[in-house]
């Protein structure tokens, strides 16, 4: 039997311009939690809101999008916004 749930990387610019990525089932309950000041201990900071959510990647497995999710906190932050503009974000 094959899964038809999917799971996302997603990624998050705070107030502070910082980059933010995480992993997800369902990337609006996610944000939501992060907007409400609950989940993620990054996003509970006062001066990292307003956030907003720039991207969201789809994959097949967990494993996949918590292995998207790892390569992307790897890498500097100019890696970080080349492959969100090669994703058509504008950052």
């Amino acid at each position: 039997m094959v899964s038809e749930k999917e799971y996302y990387m997603y990624v998050i610019l705070t107030a502070d311009n910082m980059l933010y990525t995480g992993f997800t089932d369902d990337v609006a309950r996610r944000f939501a939690t992060h907007q409400a000041f609950k989940g993620a201990k990054f996003t509970k900071i006062k001066s990292k809101h307003p956030l907003t959510l720039l991207y969201q990647e789809a994959f097949a497995t967990k494993h996949d999008a918590l292995s998207a999710e790892w390569h992307f906190k790897h890498q500097s932050r100019a890696q970080k916004e080349m492959y969100l503009r090669e994703h058509g974000v504008d950052i």
